[in-house]
């Protein structure tokens, strides 16, 4: 298990995690570019879903010093254990409407660190955050989806960053959502984050990972 550690200021860059990745030529980009993170998917609506014997496949290549993070959606038990017995990971990450008491009971369950998102589009949203401070390890300040949508991230939308700006919370936090190379360092500068997270935003084709946007957007990352 590789041990996170997380910047809290500044001075020791920017942390980046790329989501969605499917095959060992998008996990040597992201370990090159220098990310942090390696997001792999567990939700069949999504274009970067994976079996989880492919996942083990692809986890097993991570290089040391790279967390590896699973996604899941509103997943049950069956699946959690299915998918923490077959893939070795770092981090559980709760991208659906799962309670502070779920997050609090599957951090139990796998004895892994969980990061839950949190969706925001008005600054009412903001809110749930202290409620999944108190069981989580990290907060994923992501856009909440549309109504309607398909899937709950990875669709390339934004929110207001000023909703955040200057703004701090008791765990470590991420920001997501319609992140690209050309906007992130305008992000990071905005909010302050010191963790981003990029999925469709280096991509050339949905799911399809592009190794150029990758190293883009970590080096902006990082420049801001």
């Amino acid at each position: 298990m590789v041990t996170i550690a997380v910047n809290r200021g500044r001075p020791g860059g920017v942390r980046c995690k790329i989501c969605g990745l499917k095959t060992p030529a998008d996990v040597a980009a992201a370990h090159e570019a220098g990310a942090g993170y390696v997001g792999l998917v567990f939700f069949p609506r999504s274009p970067r879903h994976l079996e989880l014997s492919d996942a083990r496949e692809l986890a097993l290549s991570v290089p040391m010093g790279l967390a590896k993070v699973a996604l899941v959606v509103d997943a049950e038990d069956a699946l959690i254990d299915a998918i923490t017995a077959a893939v070795p990971l770092d981090m559980l990450q709760l991208h659906g409407r799962e309670s502070p008491a779920r997050v609090a009971e599957l951090r139990a369950r796998t004895g892994l660190p969980v990061m839950k998102a949190v969706g925001v589009a008005e600054a009412a949203d903001l809110a749930a955050i202290a409620d999944y401070e108190a069981v989580a390890d990290q907060i994923l300040v992501d856009a909440k989806a549309p109504k309607g949508a398909a899937l709950p991230g990875g669709n390339g939308l934004a929110f207001d960053w000023r909703l955040i700006a200057g703004r701090d919370w008791l765990r470590p936090w991420m920001l997501a959502g319609g992140l690209t190379p050309e906007t992130v360092a305008e992000a990071v500068r905005l909010t302050g984050a010191t963790q981003v997270d990029v999925s469709s935003g280096v991509e050339s084709a949905p799911g399809v990972k592009d190794a150029a946007k990758i190293a883009a957007f970590v080096a902006a990352a990082r420049g801001a």
